[in-house]
């Protein structure tokens, strides 16, 4: 809505709301989903700026039903977000919730909210997913920016298998979405990542701006005009010493290699730790070689054989059922795979 409205050169939801002979803040309440739009308001929007029927249609497809479930303490936030025209922010324990899968939220709101029954976590992820809409168009989205902490990427949230999939996803949305950026701050910035914490930027029609930052149960939302000229200069320091938007991909890249041998059966996957006995093929008389390692010790733990190659010893690791490594070892003590 928020998009066409601009196209149609309104440039604020007051604007378009006096055209439509309606109170200055109806359109503001429609687009920060504070409340429904009646069918024929989205006809009256489309005759008025020559759509063809897209919001009538888009209209139709919105389930009304399931309104967002969003704590009363998010929801001006969430109000904000939903006008913003441009959003940037910082990361350092969480992936954005607007970047984030399904499977992602889910285990998050598994974990905070133990004491909840699966309907409500659902609705809590319908709530954070669908967020992401009005981002993720094919053109003329809001500008998102998201700066990433190295910790982001490496914690495995939800476990190895959904974590592959959120690396994913950060790597997909930027191909897809050109109005969408993603950046990372690797660990070894040491404090030129700031000793703040995360937070949000939002620009909004109108040239209102705002910062927003999150206690363990609340939401700090400030529209000083110093506060917010002091964020933008640490944000903007900030980007400039991450990674560019080419090489954080190629970062991310690199972690989730770590995650790509994982499969929904493999024990890996569910009870993984790193194994600590790691035994050198004798080939390689010590000094690594062309060979690679092994920790069968690990299958009495995990039931899993970990492989890695010995010359990568930081890189991703193999993991194969104690009975396939047996058969494996058995195959070249009877020389089935012949020697180099």
């Amino acid at each position: 809505m928020q998009n066409t409205r601009l196209r149609a050169g309104y440039a604020s939801g007051a604007a378009l709301s006096r055209a439509l002979t309606l109170d200055d803040s109806y359109v503001r309440k429609f687009e920060s989903l504070e409340r429904q739009p009646p069918r024929d308001f989205a006809e009256r929007c489309d005759a008025l700026m020559n759509t063809g029927g897209q919001l009538v249609e888009a209209w139709d497809d919105v389930d009304w039903s399931a309104a967002p479930d969003h704590p009363d303490w998010f929801k001006f936030f969430a109000g904000l977000e939903a006008r913003a025209l441009q959003v940037r922010e910082y990361s350092t324990d969480r992936v954005s919730g607007l970047l984030q899968i399904p499977a992602y939220t889910r285990a998050l709101f598994r974990f905070a909210k133990p004491h909840d029954d699966n309907e409500k976590i659902e609705r809590g992820v319908a709530a954070r997913i669908g967020r992401q809409a009005r981002f993720l168009v094919a053109r003329d989205g809001p500008f998102l920016v998201v700066v990433l902490d190295e910790a982001v990427i490496r914690q495995r949230v939800g476990g190895p298998l959904v974590m592959r999939d959120q690396l994913q996803h950060l790597l997909d949305v930027p191909k897809r979405y050109p109005n969408i950026v993603i950046q990372v701050t690797p660990f070894a910035l040491g404090e030129k990542t700031g000793a703040t914490g995360g937070f949000t930027l939002l620009e909004l029609p109108d040239g209102e701006r705002w910062a927003y930052s999150e206690s363990m149960s609340r939401g700090h939302a400030v529209s000083d005009p110093t506060t917010i000229e002091k964020h933008i200069r640490a944000y903007d320091r900030l980007r400039a010493e991450a990674l560019s938007a080419q090489d954080s991909a190629r970062f991310i890249t690199s972690v989730k290699r770590e995650l790509v041998n994982v499969t929904p059966t493999s024990p890996i996957a569910v009870n993984w730790r790193p194994p600590r006995d790691w035994k050198t093929a004798s080939y390689s008389q010590g000094d690594g070689g062309q060979c690679i390692e092994a920790a069968p010790g690990s299958a009495a733990v995990e039931g899993v054989v970990p492989v890695r190659d010995s010359k990568d010893r930081s890189g991703p690791e193999l993991g194969f059922s104690p009975d396939a490594w047996s058969a494996f070892v058995a195959g070249i003590r009877a020389g089935e795979f012949g020697t180099v």
